[in-house]
């Protein structure tokens, strides 16, 4: 764009149906024999104005001007607080009078007086330094909008705050209203995939809330978009630049300006020091208050922009994935969006960015179902390549077009049929000619499992069901592998069938009658066959080997863990194998056992076991007695319950699996509480798993488990323990994660 620009504010003569007919009978001409300019927003087209057209709008004939059609194909991307842009430019022209004026707004598109330059990013592109005379006129540019009346401004939105020099109820309003503009017009068509990425729904409220007291500053017009392209340098050099595109101006503290101008015009990070300077003395000249808190508060809102456009960066790149089919686009698309991530990741508080396999795989999945339903190259309407797993056959309740149906779907589930736990993400979807919903569960490809799988998880539960023991657990009914080789499964899903509300969990505690229905179905699973699963299983001294396990992952720990674990008073591998073989339980018949029963495993149901339970990966054969122990150590139990849960275990079972159990359950019980001990500290040093619920609370508490895991052991924790816990919960607070010792600390 670019133009001659009047000094005065153009009047508007035109009235009338026939005068309006008459200029969009231009617009279309401008379509038909101008130039397009095509910007983020707007397709512009520069044409002299007719003799017609110039008398209806009072300029001479001839005069240049652009012509800007608001695209009806671009995603709603950007945080509106007007939809007058006319308006707002007359009462910039009064404080900037080189403001190209809006000569006439009909609906779908406007006139605009034409600045004759070039943009600056033709002069300048991104990422190169910008000169400093050009600099300080910027900086001037931002400072002169202070002298804008807000009377001549169109009225503000009512959620707007109502005292004008809350700087932190303005940012507060800016976060929810790019939740409200931006993410939920987009929710049902990418909620899935944020999910996918590990964006929660919530995540900007979150950050809202998350704003904490800043610096007062009055309000002022802001341009809210001064990037390159929307700044030209006219030909004739004076004034020295003009800016242009005035649609998503707002009224609010200035520092959110230069916040989104330092991020958009993409300068050198060393050049910052110098836009900052520049920008905080033509403040200081013409409004001192406004640079009020610059130093403590700009952070602030560089990190609201970084948040804000992980949204608008994914929706773009995952559109413009659709035209792109190859392999290359795909890898290319999934860097960008991975840098997107790790930007946004500290100020929305991601605390398990996906690396780039994970990135790529769910943009090919939202990709292909999108390309599967409307079909596409070489590819069949509706299906999705995939490879079944010989290991289970196919199941005439749920053939090989019923997993088609159920892989296109994955890829269009909303974000709340999304869930992404510590291992897999599960996305529940709908199939036709099945009655219920069904799970697609997906392993992360960045998740590290310290605990290792000792049986899989698909044999387990289908011996369950050739069982016919009364464990409420999935069905397992597909098998297969899909883009890049990654394996998926599909289960029967557990949960409410509306798209209103996620599964619930005990997560304070069973009540009475769901610990009456977790102990019936763990006495059931003596009577599963557990030899198909593991022949050898159950023949090894389990106490003695889970001992070992347990000191084999100790070994096998990070350095970085191993060492802050010492600085906290916890033994090296050697020295706790020492201690634990100071400790015997007795001998039990084995069973087969689910091995990680916590509250989020446990889905409550119109079961009349009361509870379903899923996640069988860490299923293993051992003493029946492990796993109620492990239960009451990963759930809330109060006395009473424990004791019931007991009682009723030790009736259920022939004592065969229950004798000396009174002796042997605080055994297994301190063990475990070791075992929290390291897996915790790895979680806080490494970060990994910290956005899973029952991961997230097993840390919060993590200080009391240290304490208890020395305790038993005989072993007294170190001085430092505390001041080095505090830094590392302190750093989980804030989405951030750090590794190395304490000394390094």
């Amino acid at each position: 764009m670019g133009a001659v620009v009047s000094a005065s504010p153009p009047s508007r003569p035109l009235r009338g149906e026939r005068a309006a007919r008459v200029v969009h009978a231009f617009a279309q001409l401008a379509v038909a024999k101008g130039l397009e300019s095509r910007g983020q927003h707007h397709r512009n087209y520069v044409l002299p104005l007719t003799e017609l057209v110039a008398r209806l709008l009072n300029v001479e004939a001839g005069t240049l001007v652009t012509v800007r059609f608001r695209r009806a194909d671009v995603l709603p991307v950007v945080i509106r607080t007007w939809d007058e842009e006319a308006r707002v430019v007359d009462a910039v022209r009064d404080a900037v009078p080189a403001t190209p004026a809006c000569l006439v707004r009909l609906d779908g598109f406007s006139v605009h007086a034409y600045v004759e330059g070039v943009p600056l990013s033709s002069v300048c592109a991104d990422g190169k330094p910008v000169d400093t005379l050009l600099v300080n006129a910027l900086a001037e540019l931002l400072a002169r909008m202070t002298h804008v009346r807000r009377e001549a401004l169109p009225p503000l939105p009512p959620e707007w705050p109502r005292n004008d020099k809350d700087s932190q109820g303005f940012l507060r309003t800016l976060v929810r209203r790019a939740d409200r503009q931006i993410r939920q017009p987009n929710e049902p068509d990418f909620g899935g995939l944020f999910a996918a990425l590990g964006i929660p729904e919530d995540a900007l409220v979150r950050l809202a809330d998350r704003i904490p007291a800043m610096a007062r500053r009055p309000y002022s017009l802001l341009h809210a978009d001064l990037h390159r392209d929307n700044v030209i340098r006219p030909c004739g050099g004076d004034p020295l630049l003009v800016c242009i595109d005035w649609e998503l101006a707002t009224y609010g503290d200035p520092l959110h300006d230069l916040a989104v101008h330092l991020v958009r015009m993409r300068y050198p990070r060393h050049q910052w020091g110098e836009v900052i300077d520049a920008w905080a003395c033509a403040m200081d000249r013409v409004r001192p208050a406004a640079v009020n808190g610059l130093g403590k508060d700009l952070r602030h809102y560089l990190a609201f922009e970084r948040a804000q456009s992980v949204y608008p960066d994914v929706m773009r790149t995952a559109e413009a994935l659709q035209h792109a089919p190859d392999q290359d686009g795909l890898d290319e698309a999934a860097a960008r969006v991975h840098r997107a991530l790790q930007t946004a990741a500290e100020p929305l508080g991601l605390r398990n960015v996906p690396d780039r396999a994970g990135v790529e795989r769910a943009l090919y999945r939202w990709r292909a179902s999108r390309t599967a339903l409307r079909g596409g190259p070489g590819r069949t309407r509706g299906r999705i390549e995939w490879f079944p797993d010989r290991r289970l056959p196919e199941r005439p309740d749920f053939p090989a077009f019923a997993v088609d149906h159920a892989l296109v779907a994955e890829g269009m589930a909303p974000a709340g049929r999304v869930f992404k736990g510590t291992a897999h993400l599960n996305s529940v979807v709908r199939v036709p000619g099945v009655a219920s919903p069904v799970v697609v569960r997906r392993e992360l490809p960045s998740f590290c499992r310290r605990e290792p799988s000792y049986l899989s998880e698909h044999a387990v539960l289908r011996a369950i069901e050739q069982s016919g023991a009364p464990v409420a657990a999935p069905r397992v009914l597909a098998l297969g592998r899909s883009h890049r080789d990654e394996q998926f499964a599909i289960h029967t899903y557990v949960g409410p069938e509306d798209t209103g509300r996620p599964p619930g969990h005990p997560v304070h505690g069973l009540l009475p009658h769901e610990a009456d229905g977790l102990v019936d179905q763990l006495c059931a699973l003596t009577k599963v066959d557990y030899t198909g699963l593991d022949p050898v299983g159950g023949r090894e001294n389990f106490f003695g080997w889970l001992c070992e396990e347990l000191v084999r992952l100790v070994k096998e720990l990070p350095q970085d863990s191993q060492r802050l674990a010492w600085h906290l008073g916890l033994p090296d591998a050697d020295r706790l194998h020492q201690i634990l073989s100071r400790y015997r339980v007795g001998t039990r018949r084995p069973a087969l056992l689910h091995g990680d029963l916590n509250p989020w495993n446990l889905v409550r149901s119109d079961h009349p076991l009361a509870l379903t339970i899923i996640d069988w990966e860490m299923a293993l054969i051992g003493d029946p007695l492990y796993d109620l122990v492990r239960h009451m150590h990963l759930t809330p139990t109060r006395p009473e319950i424990r004791a019931r849960m007991f009682r009723r275990w030790e009736r259920g079972l022939p004592e065969e699996y229950t004798a000396g159990w009174q002796r042997d359950w605080p055994v297994y019980r301190w063990v475990e509480t070791v075992r929290s001990a390291y897996i915790d500290l790895d979680r806080l040093v490494t970060g990994v798993g910290l956005d899973a619920p029952n991961v997230s609370r097993a840390v919060d508490s993590y200080v009391l488990t240290l304490e208890a895991a020395v305790g038993f052991l005989g072993l007294k924790t170190r001085s430092e323990v505390h001041p080095c816990l505090a830094r590392f919960l302190g750093w989980r607070d804030h989405g951030l994660t750090r590794s190395g010792s304490c000394a390094t600390v």
